[in-house]
């Protein structure tokens, strides 16, 4: 059962509530041994409380609750944690101390804040269909669940806290588990009312009945009072997560840096002869990864060469061979986990598919595909051939795997997984990640692997299992820096990329990309399109060999994308939206308003008040050079859409 462990503590007598295991019942609880952080409540007068108990019989959030014949006590340890302002580690246990009760839910860190103005700004990464901001304004009348399990078909997963700022500070919530569990974080702002509530809410998957000395020990939450906004409160959830829950992020190869041109502007029906002849212009503006994408393969499942391939894996090496001659790395899209009906691969072993509780497969909307079981053996086999044709036979230096399926999936039942409780297929599906990086490093090892869960809030549980993370289909580019903050704030070294510019803004937006210290990348055509291109055009054209040529020399020239992220602005408050990046001894500011034109006066902090700086406007076609001093760090500014801004100190 996918909720917190059940023990009598009165005796060591098993209770029929034990009747399905979990891993989370290998962790060891000691009522009788806990320790003066630990308040019992029946000492205190009741009061209305932070946490609630959802029951068949009754709904608790005062403690002790009692009458007919109920009576259940809270206990709790609160744990600040040492060297970390605000940081608060919880944990709850409810026991019960009457006849017994059904448990259908249960509610943690209920928080409430009064909004100090019309709107407060929130983190709320939960991924659903509508493909939203991780951040979002709150305003009177605002509600959103922010549920972690499947919200949609293909849409699931997120990062395990939520977080509310305002100018004065913020306030999180969250888990600190060694999973994601299937929790909703729901914020609102009732109308009419001068409060906005959030919390950690659990949906037990099945009631459970808790006799009299059974005590039920809910999933580990933490509560941060913080400065500034979202990326102060992810930096601390990440440090903990690493420090004391296994967490461990891997380091981005230089190569993961590296620009990239992609196939993808010559859509599914791309040809080898489009890929090979658009390979020397790639080259020549300074690309070094080129990104094979979706169309090469049978069907997802069967990922051997389809009919365009009619050399099989003569023609998949010809082409890797092509790019290793211009001295660039091959990247190879893959959606893992993914088999469409009727392939070849359903029908040999059924077994991979994930089964429902209906002992359905579970769909995949955007692949018309069915999920395969992410804790199954037998994928895990199939996996590890494919990945020896991928980076041995066809010798790719890379992967991109896609689909926004990644993120999450249902329970599985199937026989095949051989779980203790279904619910573990979300939870360990990270661990089928991890393996797919181990073995690709095995072959390679250099080898860069990407995971783009498109449109969501990256699984939080996936972000240690890949070298280089992404905006992962952005809708604007606001998207891509707001994802790039994140990722910064949760892992300093990770290499992120950008994706298409032609995602972004009006398609031309490289400012957005390395302004925030993220990688370049674009999928141009060229000499002409693919006459199936439907999204286009994407052809190469003059004035677009231009805009490439004059941003490839500022992205190379600065390098950004490996310098270090600093959260000197408050997102939502502070205006124009600013972002710093410390690359060697320069300090480069990037302000935007994406398409409104701004005039008016900008502060550049971080400077040290007794020195003075060189300004110089280094992206401006022609740019403009001026002295700074640290005591007076306020500019005067006219521009549109952005400004970026190079500061060095003078000696």
């Amino acid at each position: 059962m996918q909720n917190g462990f059940l023990r009598n503590t009165v005796n060591s007598r098993k209770k029929k509530v034990e009747r399905k295991k979990h891993e989370a019942m290998k962790k060891v609880f000691y009522l009788f041994s806990l320790s003066a952080a630990v308040f019992c409540l029946n000492a205190c007068a009741p009061k209305q409380e932070t946490e609630r108990l959802i029951c068949a019989e009754a709904e608790m959030s005062v403690f002790p609750y009692s009458g007919n014949g109920l009576r259940v006590t809270k206990l709790q340890t609160i744990t600040p944690v040492e060297g970390v302002e605000g940081l608060e580690v919880i944990e709850t246990f409810f026991v019960n101390e009457g006849k017994s009760i059904t448990v259908q839910a249960y509610d943690l860190c209920r928080t409430t804040i009064t909004p100090q103005d019309t709107v407060v700004w929130s983190l709320q990464p939960s991924s659903t269909s509508a493909r939203l901001d991780w951040v979002l304004p709150v305003t009177e009348g605002f509600y959103q669940r922010n549920y972690l399990g499947m919200n949609n078909t293909d849409y699931g997963g997120g990062i395990p806290m939520v977080d509310i700022w305002q100018r004065e500070g913020g306030m999180a919530i969250g888990l600190f588990e060694p999973v994601l569990r299937m929790i909703s974080m729901p914020v609102e702002w009732k109308r009419y009312a001068n409060e906005v509530t959030m919390s950690l809410h659990y949906d037990l998957p099945e009631p459970i009945v808790l006799e009299k000395g059974d005590t039920l020990h809910c999933f580990k939450a933490f509560r941060l009072s913080h400065k500034g906004d979202y990326f102060n409160a992810l930096r601390i959830f990440s440090d903990y997560m690493q420090a004391n829950e296994g967490v461990q992020m891997q380091p981005s190869e230089p190569e993961a840096f590296e620009p990239v041109w992609c196939a993808w502007g010559y859509e599914r029906t791309f040809t080898i002869n489009e890929v090979i002849g658009t390979l020397d212009k790639v080259a020549e503006l300074g690309f070094r990864w080129v990104d094979v994408d979706d169309g090469y393969q049978i069907a997802e499942g069967d990922w051997t060469t389809n009919s365009r391939f009619p050399g099989g894996d003569k023609d998949m090496r010809r082409m890797t061979d092509a790019i290793h001659q211009r001295g660039m790395k091959a990247k190879l899209w893959w959606a893992p986990l993914a088999a469409d009906p009727g392939t070849k691969l359903l029908k040999e072993h059924p077994e991979m598919m994930l089964r429902t509780a209906e002992w359905a497969p579970e769909f995949i909307t955007w692949w018309d595909s069915w999920y395969l079981s992410p804790v199954s053996e037998a994928t895990d086999a199939y996996t590890k051939d494919l990945l020896k044709m991928f980076m041995k036979t066809w010798n790719f230096d890379g992967l991109k795997i896609d689909g926004q399926h990644l993120n999450c999936c249902l329970p599985d039942y199937g026989e095949t997984a051989a779980l203790d409780d279904p619910w573990q297929a979300p939870e360990q599906m990270p661990s089928y990640f991890e393996k797919v990086y181990a073995q690709a490093r095995a072959y390679k090892s250099d080898a860069v692997v990407q995971v783009c869960p498109c449109g969501c809030a990256v699984n939080y549980f996936l972000i240690p299992h890949i070298n280089q993370a992404v905006a992962s289909d952005p809708m604007s580019s606001r998207q891509v820096r707001m994802k790039r903050k994140a990722y910064a704030a949760m892992a300093p070294a990770l290499a992120y990329y950008g994706d298409h510019v032609e995602l972004t803004d009006n398609g031309d937006d490289f400012a957005s990309q390395i302004g925030t210290g993220a990688v370049i990348g674009t999928k141009f055509t060229w000499p002409k399109d693919n006459p199936d291109v439907k999204d286009g055009p994407f052809v190469l054209t003059p004035e677009r060999e231009a805009l490439i040529r004059k941003w490839m020399k500022i992205y190379k020239e600065n390098n950004l994308s490996r310098g270090e992220y600093l959260n000197l602005y408050t997102w939502g408050i502070d205006y124009p939206e600013a972002h710093v990046i410390r690359q060697n001894d320069a300090l480069y500011y990037a302000f935007y308003t994406d398409d409104v034109p701004f005039s008016g006066t900008i502060e550049l902090r971080g400077l040290e008040s007794d020195a003075e700086y060189m300004a110089v406007e280094y992206t401006a076609d022609e740019p403009r050079e001026f002295i700074v001093k640290g005591s007076e760090p306020k500019i005067d500014v006219n521009f549109e859409r952005s400004y970026l801004l190079k500061i060095t100190k003078n000696n």
